[in-house]
Parts: structure tokens; C-alpha cells; sequence
């Protein structure tokens, strides 16, 4: 895996790694919201819901867009492909290992 590659799959972990971050995801994935939408369901200031939004926007999971004075969120569904394709990589090495090992097994 190249350490680009590692680096932003960390970046995601860490990212979701936050309960206030996964609510984030999971209030976006319901659609676009304005930043100060999001305040009052998660109980933090507009400013922590920035910080996180920022977090969030470097890893390729959420994008922002400010038009005047509101700033619009929108879930990046394909920031979560990093991830997908990571869980893949480690589900199909273990599938071959634990083949080997039935095959070892059935040997005897």
C-alpha cells in the first residue's frame, strides 16, 4: 500500500474516530445541511461543528460550499470508497488464509 494511500486511509479512520464526526456523516447522508443546522442536534457550537466539518472535508468525506453567509455541507460518498476498497484488501487476504488452513486441515 503506498503511503499515500496509508495516509489517507488514516486520515478516515481518525475522521470517523469522533462520535461527533459519524453524526455529522450520518445527519448528511440524509441530505445537504447548512452548518448551523447541524448546532442543535449535536450540541457543540457552530465553531466545534467547523472544526469537524474541516476534518471531515480533508479526508474527501464531506465538501462545503458557502454561498453569502451559509455554508452548505454535502456527504462525498466516494471519500468512503478509500475505506471500502481497505476492507476488501484485508477481507480477501483472510478469506485465502482461512482457505489455506481448511485445505491444511482437510489434508490430515
Amino acid at each position: 500500500m503506498s503511503a499515500h494511500k496509508k495516509l489517507t486511509v488514516d486520515r478516515v479512520f481518525h475522521a470517523l474516530g469522533d462520535p461527533t464526526r459519524r453524526a455529522i456523516v450520518e445527519k448528511l447522508s440524509e441530505g445537504p445541511q447548512s452548518a448551523s443546522r447541524l448546532v442543535p442536534p449535536l450540541k457543540v457550537t457552530l465553531t466545534a461543528v467547523g472544526q469537524h466539518l474541516q476534518v471531515l472535508e480533508e479526508c474527501g468525506l464531506v465538501r462545503t460550499e458557502k454561498t453569502g453567509r451559509v455554508r452548505t455541507c454535502s456527504l462525498q460518498p466516494g471519500g468512503l470508497s478509500i475505506l471500502e476498497q481497505w476492507i476488501r484488501d484485508r477481507r480477501s487476504l483472510w478469506e485465502r488464509r482461512l482457505d489455506r488452513l481448511g485445505d491444511l486441515l482437510s489434508d490430515e
